[in-house]
């Protein structure tokens, strides 16, 4: 008897929400890659058609733009569409503050992001049978920094959903990335022009020696699709960040 399964991604598609930049632009070109249609969602139309340019516009890549955190567009978006194989979520809203100068403004947006989106795309996404689900926390949850307790919050509670969504959404799969430092655009807004002296003294504290890159997340975005017993799981992708 055979007990290990392993699927492909040929012929498959593949939706990543918040593929326009970043780490979802690395799994969109993973996903192409590997042999899969993709469907790139995010907010901006003009974003989507620079994401769309810089994978070169090849054949099997659509564009869809909407805010997920919204329930009428998140059902918009999965009825528009035939069922998905595979959604990989990874937009992110990502905002630093002491809790004493806590704005409750960013505060939500922060959960909205990462938490109600990763619900409401549990509640309305239509995925095949033997499809899965990814959602995308991050290091926080386990080494929070400085004014970090809401990135750190949030990014545990998605910890905690991944385990519950296993075992409700079965035998759909739902796993969980969970990135260090990635060399991303999200950077360009915390250190501007020291972004690159930023990410060489941070990769130089880590095992690895240097940063992530959104390819290092796309492959392990890849593992999460494409390994059939993998079900309630995180997968740190973090160059040991939790170690040192």
């Amino acid at each position: 008897m055979r007990y290990f399964h392993r699927m492909n991604l040929k012929n498959q598609h593949v939706i990543v929400i918040g593929g326009s930049s970043g780490i979802g632009l690395g799994v969109a070109k993973a996903s192409l890659d590997a042999g899969a249609s993709v469907t790139i969602v995010g907010r901006s139309p003009d974003k989507l058609a620079a994401a769309a340019a810089q994978l070169g516009g090849v054949q099997g890549l659509r564009t869809f733009a909407a805010d997920i955190t919204q329930e009428d567009q998140a059902h918009t978006l999965f009825r528009e569409h035939p069922p998905a194989n595979h959604v990989v979520l990874t937009a992110v809203y990502s905002h630093a503050q002491p809790i004493r100068q806590l704005e409750l403004i960013h505060a939500h947006r922060t959960i909205d992001s990462k938490l109600v989106a990763a619900l409401l795309i549990a509640k309305h996404a239509r995925i095949e049978l033997g499809g899965s689900l990814v959602f995308t926390t991050g290091v926080a949850a386990d080494r929070p920094g400085p004014s970090g307790s809401i990135v750190a919050a949030v990014n545990g509670a998605v910890h905690s959903l991944v385990r519950a969504l296993a075992i409700e959404l079965a035998p759909i799969r739902v796993n969980a990335l969970s990135p260090g430092w990635v060399d991303t655009p999200l950077w360009d807004t915390l250190a501007g022009s020291a972004k690159q002296q930023r990410l060489e003294q941070h990769g130089q504290r880590l095992l690895t020696r240097r940063t992530g890159t959104p390819a290092d997340l796309g492959h392990a975005a890849l593992f999460l699709m494409t390994n059939g017993f993998t079900t309630g799981e995180v997968l740190n992708v973090d160059g040991g960040h939790r170690l040192v």
